[in-house]
Order: structure tokens, then sequence, then C-alpha cells
């Protein structure tokens, strides 16, 4: 696969308007400088992960093309979510956006067998594929929309598989398209 697949969440309204807004800002500020959107799934609200009394969140994945090594990409996406008034907060709190780097180019970077491989405390190395992709509904789902053909890089898993094992759960579930 030579594209890239961008996870983009949020659940707080902030300085573009509410979550819903947020996103498609950011995936216009997304679409500058050598970074091409060349497809955004259907917008998914969706139940809060962790924290609870959080409000739903809405989320998408888009796929885009760029020559930028991930690291670089990681970088834009960490600029566009502070510019979309991201601050630090907890694991899993709400926010006014997050943007996730979910595959980049099929690369396998941090992984130990089919577990992810860093330490869970202090500043993470960017782990590639994404280490919960398959464990997350509202990230499976947008993902259907715009790489139904798409197989995690580690596990050799389909989109599809993977959907299936999660779309009854209750974290992080599907709940309506918006």
């Amino acid at each position: 696969m030579s594209q890239t697949l961008v996870g983009l969440g949020g659940n707080c309204p902030g300085p573009w308007g509410t979550p819903a807004e947020s996103i498609s800002r950011a995936l216009r500020e997304l679409g500058t400088g050598g970074i091409t959107v060349e497809a955004v799934s259907h917008l998914y609200e969706t139940a809060a992960v962790g924290r609870a009394g959080q409000p739903p969140y809405v989320n998408a994945v888009a796929l885009i093309d760029t020559p930028m090594p991930p690291e670089a990409l990681l970088r834009r996406l960490k600029q566009i979510e502070r510019a979309a008034g991201r601050r630090g907060g907890s694991p899993w709190g709400p926010r006014t956006l997050d943007l996730d780097i979910l595959d980049y180019k099929g690369r396998v970077k941090h992984w130990r067998g089919n577990m992810p491989r860093f330490a869970r405390a202090g500043a993470r190395p960017l782990v590639l594929p994404h280490p919960w992709i398959e464990k997350r509904p509202f990230v499976l789902r947008p993902l259907l929309d715009v790489a139904p053909n798409w197989r995690h890089p580690v596990t050799k898993k389909t989109v599809h598989e993977l959907w299936r094992r999660v779309a009854r759960g209750d974290e992080g579930r599907v709940m309506r398209a918006l």
C-alpha cells in the first residue's frame, strides 16, 4: 500500500467549532504542504473510551498520500491538533481534536511478534501500524469506508475480520453515522 491512513476524532468544542467542524477543518489543513487527502470516511458518532462521563466522540478516517516520512507527518498532525485547541491531558480524556497515523504505507515499526513494543509510561516512540487499531470500533468502521481491502501489516487480518470481532462491544462502539 502506498497510501497512509489517518484517524481523526474529537468530543469537545474548540476554536474551530464543534467536533465535526474541527474534523472538517483538520482535513482542509491536512490537505496542504505536500499531503493529498484522497478519501475521507463518513463521520461517526461513537462512545467514548476510557474516562466515564465524557460526551460522545465524532470519528473519521482519511486516506492520504504524502512523501513525508512518518515522523514529519506526525509532527504535522500534532501542529494541527494544537491549532484546533488540543492541550495536554490524560490519556483517553476529552479533546478538541485527536489525529493518529493508523498505517503508514504498510510499514511496521516498534512491534515484537504480534505485540506493539513500547513502555507504558513516558514518551512513546511512533508505533506503526497504530497499536490499538484492532480493538477500536471507532477506527475500524470508518476504515471500512476508505480502505475496505486494508489488511493489518502485522496480524495480516483484514479490516472486515477485525470489524466483526469488535462491532458488538460497548467500548468505543459506533452509535450512528452523521
